[in-house]
């Protein structure tokens, strides 16, 4: 039997609310259980919809043609109002002034392949300069 598991991060690694001026990294840390699709995606805070930004689809995901995936399988995820410079593929744009949070679900993980111990790592503020040299 298949099962999901869905995850929201509405806060950073201090404990402060999301906001679009900012700039984060969200570490997917080795190890993810064993699922058909996994996939992260931003919500507007206030009104609780899917933010709506030039791109295509506020969302990084298993799918993802040229996903990043670190050597250990971790994937760093990026989130801010500017694009993440060589991390293009791992980049949601948020949007300035809006408070927003994340949601993690993977799709169809198999009854033995879920590992009970892992969980995505928080969502870590970065420097604007950190996060456009990367």
């Amino acid at each position: 039997m298949d099962d999901d598991l869905t995850y929201k991060i509405t806060s950073d690694s201090d404990g402060k609310v999301l906001t679009g001026e900012n700039f984060y990294r969200l570490t997917l840390p080795p190890g993810m259980p064993l699922c058909q699709f996994w996939s992260v995606i931003v919500y507007d805070s206030n009104t609780g919809l899917i933010i709506s930004t030039e791109q295509s689809w506020p969302s990084v995901h298993s799918g993802c043609t040229n996903l990043e995936v670190d050597t250990d399988g971790s994937v760093d995820i990026w989130f801010g109002p500017l694009e993440c410079h060589g991390k293009e593929k791992n980049w949601i744009k948020t949007i300035t002034g809006a408070k927003w949070h994340m949601v993690l679900r993977l799709y169809g993980i198999a009854g033995s392949g879920a590992d009970p111990q892992w969980q995505p790592g928080e969502i870590k503020r970065v420097q604007k300069a950190d996060f456009l040299i990367r």
